[in-house]
């Protein structure tokens, strides 16, 4: 009874807020002792499956509790030469009996990272459900005293998906990429392979006279959705006939899915040897072990050979914090900070953006795909992190909606970024 004192605690709107103490009393109810010792119900557990068979579900083993409650226990995944471990993603199908109430418990989330115990969750973190997979909402989870999180399902007639975000796949993806093909503004180029052989695509946008030019990474952690909705609505704002304007000012270039292989696999955040692709960038990569940089980096290098270095470099991830990640080691460059303050102000301007900005002036993120292609390349470069947990403007979840809106802003930041 604490623990829901305790959330009662957490602001929010009044339905999110209902729902999250409905959900709770539900699993503590069903949590108490069975007083005949066995389950009541004729065939025992109203569980049918889970299934994580499909694109992007995330590896997981589960235990049934009793009292249809289940325990679903994460895969951590490892990065190479490293103690470091990571999970925080999860997405899998529930199929259960009609009208059945489970009440699931998801495990495994004791990440390790540089020596250190790290949470991917707090009393904040939502999930996602979903009868069709394709349009989602957010309801609350109670993190428990051993660092669970606990909340329940009702079902209908259908099963229910679930998810850490919104997912965007990799057939997404590819929707967008046919979508756009043979546009007169867009290219697309194969620069690489993932590990696994999946191609990496960088896409262009604008006219090649455009004076100035963004360059723009997302998805280098397989459960970061968030980039991706973020390119998506970028991506389609720039090719609309509103969007002329920017044409003359700037061009675009996005890789818009880095970590295809852990997409595919439903991992958090290692490629498939075990590499953080965003670390790692104070030295050239390992083609056989990091070919998704390997192949970033040839491709800088012919930018920059050809005269066409991105004036701006953004990296876009997913966090509980949602700031802009500023990593500025040494003095060489001294108009770093002052742009990346005023690059701040436009988001806070022109975008839903209020989160702020980590690090400064000595601040040394190493091997930061934000300080690595400032020192070798020059390009002032960032990382924002998209919080998945809240956006602090509106107060409630985030949705892929909110991020291609965001994206869509970011169009009107970039032409006043170069006035």
């Amino acid at each position: 009874m604490q623990e829901i004192l305790r959330f009662m605690k957490i602001p929010g709107n009044s339905l999110y807020f209902l729902w999250h103490i409905t959900a709770l009393l539900y699993c503590f109810f069903i949590s108490l002792p069975d007083t005949l010792g066995q389950d009541e119900r004729p065939g025992g557990s109203s569980l049918i499956y889970i299934n994580t068979s499909f694109p992007n579900a995330s590896p997981l083993y589960w235990e049934d509790l009793g009292k249809d409650t289940f325990l679903l226990n994460l895969v951590y995944e490892h990065e190479r030469n490293s103690p470091n471990r990571a999970n925080g993603h999860w997405f899998f199908r529930v199929e259960a009996q009609p009208n059945a109430k489970l009440c699931l418990i998801l495990n495994n989330f004791d990440n390790f990272w540089n020596g250190r115990r790290s949470f991917p969750i707090s009393p904040r973190t939502p999930t996602y459900l979903s009868e069709d997979g394709l349009h989602w909402e957010a309801v609350p989870a109670e993190l428990t005293a051993d660092n669970q999180l606990r909340f329940s399902l009702s079902f209908k007639d259908h099963p229910i998906y679930v998810a850490s975000v919104e997912p965007y796949r990799i057939s997404q993806l590819e929707k967008l990429l046919q979508d756009i093909a043979g546009h007169p503004l867009v290219r697309i180029d194969t620069i690489g392979a993932t590990v696994e052989g999946r191609p990496l695509e960088i896409v262009t946008l604008g006219e090649p006279s455009a004076p100035r030019s963004v360059f723009i990474r997302a998805r280098a952690h397989g459960f970061e959705a968030g980039g991706n909705w973020v390119v998506e609505g970028l991506i389609r704002a720039f090719l609309r006939p509103e969007a002329a304007p920017f044409l003359e000012k700037y061009r675009l270039y996005i890789l818009p899915m880095a970590n295809k292989d852990a997409v595919a696999r439903g991992r958090t955040r290692f490629n498939s040897a075990g590499v953080d692709l965003n670390r790692g960038w104070g030295a050239p990569a390992d083609p056989a072990v990091a070919p998704e940089n390997a192949a970033l980096e040839t491709w800088l290098a012919q930018r920059i050979r050809a005269g066409k270095q991105p004036d701006l470099a953004i990296d876009l991830h997913n966090d509980r914090g949602g700031k802009l990640h500023l990593s500025h080691p040494g003095e060489d460059h001294p108009d770093y900070l002052p742009e990346m303050k005023r690059l701040e102000e436009m988001l806070r301007k022109h975008t839903w953006f209020t989160e702020g900005t980590q690090g400064g002036s000595g601040f040394h993120n190493p091997g930061t795909f934000g300080e690595g292609l400032l020192l070798r390349y020059g390009i002032h470069a960032l990382v924002y992190e998209l919080n998945k947990e809240r956006i602090a403007k509106f107060d409630r979840p985030p949705y892929g909606a909110d991020w291609e809106l965001l994206g869509q802003q970011l169009l009107t930041v970039f032409y006043h970024y170069f006035e």
